[in-house]
């Protein structure tokens, strides 16, 4: 596993590849840091970005775009800002369909779904997910796929008619998913989900579920790799777990790889085969200060501030073959 301490203060959330480009999108809070994709060295940042959670890339325009409001659109060769996209909802997850050229805002909050179209960043429509999305994946044929968190189903959607066609429910065998990976090939669906810690695998024709198997805790992203037919869920105990296609209805896990702790967002690069994680590391949790009076005042969860970044941890994690 290849490791780079890249620093930098702020939080952050998802991680994307642009394989095409050779560029890694880190969203850093009020910026998009991006760095080289091979060398994982820094190679620039978009700047006045607004509680920024994700980005993607539209290969054939070469424009990119970040999770955010407004949503940033850039030229990922010069990585010149073009456009502030002023959208509905909390921007979080986003994912971009080759078949339509529209990029895919997703957000808890209405509109679930903010759609823009990668060629000129206008704003096509909106979507009713029927709850809050986290990640979705794209069959390259106008077929969408996003696992909906409080709903424990995969709502399907037609990326053209912009359209909910079905929901796949978990039927039990899984609760809040926050992964999702897609084998276009065979048309299998692996949900990742965190109460419990599982696999929900099943058909993408037909949300049949054919098989359910253990994962780490505390899931927040997943992927397919075609190369090597192994689906994988990145989790904040810090384990990478690799889910094995043997065939289209044996499934296997063969490793849970030691990441970093919340190491919990991933992104394939599918001409290296590494999978990239983010995380850093993190001091104490703070005591709540005392009131005037001398008793200590209570928050919403009744603990101390949030714990913070220890200075330049912020690590970029490359787990190869």
């Amino acid at each position: 596993m290849q490791t780079a301490k890249v620093g930098g203060t702020s939080g952050h959330d998802y991680v994307f590849a642009d394989a095409v480009g050779r560029r890694l999108y880190i969203p850093r809070g009020d910026r998009v840091t991006v760095f080289d994709l091979d060398s994982l060295k820094p190679v620039g940042v978009i700047p006045e970005a607004k509680s920024v959670r994700g980005a993607t890339v539209d290969p054939k325009s070469h424009h990119g775009f970040s999770s955010s409001n407004p949503v940033l659109m850039w030229d990922t060769e010069t990585l010149a800002t073009l456009k502030q996209i002023p959208v509905e909802g909390n921007p979080d997850g986003m994912l971009f369909d080759p078949a339509t050229q529209r990029v895919f805002v997703l957000s808890h909050r209405a509109p679930n779904a903010t759609v823009i179209d990668a060629k000129d960043g206008s704003i096509v429509g909106t979507i009713d997910l029927g709850g809050a999305p986290e990640q979705g994946a794209s069959d390259g044929q106008g077929h969408l796929y996003i696992d909906i968190e409080d709903k424990d189903n995969v709502a399907v959607v037609d990326a053209k008619t912009l359209k909910v066609t079905a929901h796949y429910d978990l039927g039990g065998q899984g609760g809040t998913p926050a992964g999702l990976a897609l084998d276009v090939k065979n048309r299998i669906l692996f949900v990742f989900c965190r109460k419990p810690a599982t696999a929900v695998i099943m058909s993408a024709d037909d949300g049949k579920i054919l098989a359910t198997l253990p994962i780490g805790a505390g899931t927040d992203g997943g992927g397919f790799n075609a190369s090597t037919m192994e689906a994988f869920s990145s989790q904040g105990d810090g384990t990478l777990t690799i889910i094995k296609e043997n065939s289209p209805t044996s499934f296997s896990v063969t490793q849970n790889v030691t990441t970093m702790p919340r190491a919990k967002t991933c992104t394939l690069d599918p001409k290296t085969n590494r999978i990239l994680l983010i995380a850093a590391e993190y001091g104490p949790v703070p005591a709540p200060a005392a009131s005037p009076s001398g008793t200590p005042p209570s928050d919403k969860k009744g603990k101390g501030g949030r714990a913070p970044m220890v200075p330049d941890s912020f690590t970029i994690l490359a787990v190869g073959r």
